[in-house]
């Protein structure tokens, strides 16, 4: 009986160290990307209503598994014009597959604070595996302004991807280029329900 109580135990330990949820301070956080037009000049976009979240056993989130959505219909590039052209059916087609989702696979250390990111990104309807570079500041231990310290960490995401792996827009590459660059900005704070493995 006993035996059967230490094992329930220990197992309930291990889920709860399992459990550490970061969280995203969307104020503190972008979600953009940049093609090139007529082959010429970069254009800068960025989504408004994203969110994301990590999950690792790990202080040093060394085993992060990362997880993110975007609303396509919040697509923002300046120009409303544009924008309603990218939502619709020539591009992202947002009425019918109005989210973008990513969740990583494997998170592996390249050196220092840098790190290879392999996870399946699902957009207009097709999943498909990218890799994303990722670099890495902190965890630290900061002080909010009711003067409680809390952990924090900040990513840095890039990458590039190819829109027509995922069958968004059949104008010309030389209108629009179908290399996309990724790119990531986010901060993190550990949610206080959690327990790390300060191992």
């Amino acid at each position: 009986m006993k035996s059967s109580v230490f094992t329930v135990a220990a197992l309930l330990t291990l889920s709860t160290a399992y459990a550490q949820t970061w969280s995203l301070d969307k104020a503190h956080s972008r979600a953009g990307f940049t093609i090139t037009h007529n082959l010429l000049a970069e254009v800068d976009g960025n989504f408004k209503t994203f969110d994301a979240k990590i999950t690792a056993a790990k202080a040093d989130l060394s085993d992060a598994v990362f997880e993110f959505t975007a609303d396509v219909n919040s697509i923002n590039t300046d120009n409303d014009r544009r924008d309603g052209h990218l939502k619709g059916p020539d591009f992202f087609d947002a009425a019918k597959y109005p989210a973008i989702t990513f969740r990583s696979k494997s998170f592996r250390k390249v050196e220092g604070k840098k790190y290879t990111m392999v996870g399946d990104l699902t957009m207009h309807g097709v999943t498909k595996p990218v890799t994303l570079d990722i670099t890495m500041t902190g965890p630290v231990a900061m002080k909010g302004m009711g003067g409680k310290e809390q952990d924090k960490a900040g990513f840095k995401v890039g990458g590039t991807l190819k829109r027509s792996d995922f069958g968004v827009g059949t104008i010309p590459v030389v209108v629009v280029s179908d290399e996309v660059e990724i790119k990531l900005n986010g901060e993190f704070a550990r949610q206080d329900n959690t327990v790390a493995d300060k191992k």
